[in-house]
């Protein structure tokens, strides 16, 4: 992930609606993606990003038209809106986005908007960022949590229902279906993680993002720094890393997709962990990659998880 903003991005947002404004006097055409269902009348449901997309359709089914306004592989915390993000928001029937200060950017790119908004983590129990700036602040990576993502499925369900009254019943069946899979997937990863020593029920990344997961888990969450660092992993980071893994025996340890594993391999070098694996968070993969849905991030990093710390017994 680029590292000039996490929570906070808002410079651009008045040239933004400068633009716009211009953009709307000029009759500037549609994106391609808009042009692409110009035919499509389904009511239009715009997410901030790609986990929630694929989550909201699953809800939607057929009914609902769901676009996300970032791309796959997109720096969501930081992200800055384009002029045709504002329009595609300003023309959409519904937005959702995830809140918990994950999208600081959002408040002011739907500012004035005469369109419903929901935040879809409502209702969840936040845990809090304990540490560097943000220390105090929501972690914002509820989705992580299988149970949590039964919870934004809920939310999902009464905001398609309000919005399309007609397949309100559609709307419950799915989502009833869904957060099945989404308690399966959850199951798994409890049962599977039982047979480790409770030293060893430990989860250790190179960010915090995964608080969730782990409380739901009953491990201990370790990681080299809280939140997503504008520079290097510090020494006294590592070293804490490096001091914990010994104490605890902890068998493995991981790091995400979107950061340099280099400090965890730092840890790796200095104790008998070995690495992991790479886990997922903040996006999906295009199609054919390892990631394209919401279910799969999941299961890929529960079963990376599992399969690591459980390799020793």
């Amino acid at each position: 992930m680029p590292r000039n903003s996490r929570f906070f991005s808002r410079r651009s947002l008045p040239l933004l609606a400068a633009s716009v404004l211009a953009l709307s006097l000029a009759g500037c055409a549609t994106s391609g993606e808009n042009d692409a269902g110009a035919d499509d009348e389904r009511p239009v449901v715009l997410t901030t990003f790609t986990v929630l997309a694929d989550i909201a359709e699953n809800v939607a089914g057929d009914n609902l038209r769901v676009e996300s306004i970032t791309k796959v592989g997109a720096e969501i915390h930081g992200y800055e809106p384009t002029p045709g993000d504002i329009r595609r928001a300003s023309e959409a029937d519904l937005i959702l986005d995830n809140g918990m200060n994950l999208e600081a950017w959002f408040g002011q790119f739907v500012e004035g908007m005469d369109v419903p908004h929901v935040v879809v983590s409502e209702g969840v129990e936040a845990i809090d960022i304990t540490e560097d700036a943000y220390a105090g602040m929501p972690n914002p990576h509820a989705w992580m949590s299988p149970v949590n993502v039964q919870i934004y499925v809920d939310n999902m369900v009464d905001a398609f229902s309000d919005l399309d009254p007609d397949n309100a019943s559609e709307y419950e069946a799915n989502g009833e279906a869904y957060k099945a899979e989404l308690q399966t997937v959850q199951d798994e990863l409890v049962d599977e993680l039982s047979v480790l020593p409770d030293n060893q029920r430990a989860l250790v990344t190179c960010e915090g993002a995964f608080s969730y997961l782990a409380r739901d888990a009953g491990l201990t969450e370790k990681y080299i720094w809280a939140v997503n660092a504008e520079q290097q992993a510090t020494p006294q980071q590592i070293t804490s890393a490096i001091e914990f893994v010994r104490d605890n025996d902890v068998p493995a340890v991981f790091c995400e997709s979107t950061v340099s594993d280099a400090p965890m391999q730092q840890v790796v070098e200095a104790t008998d962990a070995e690495f992991g694996g790479v886990l997922y968070v903040d996006s999906l993969s295009e199609a054919d990659g390892p990631v394209p849905t919401y279910l799969e991030l999941i299961r890929h990093d529960a079963t990376t998880i599992i399969d690591a710390l459980t390799a020793r017994n």
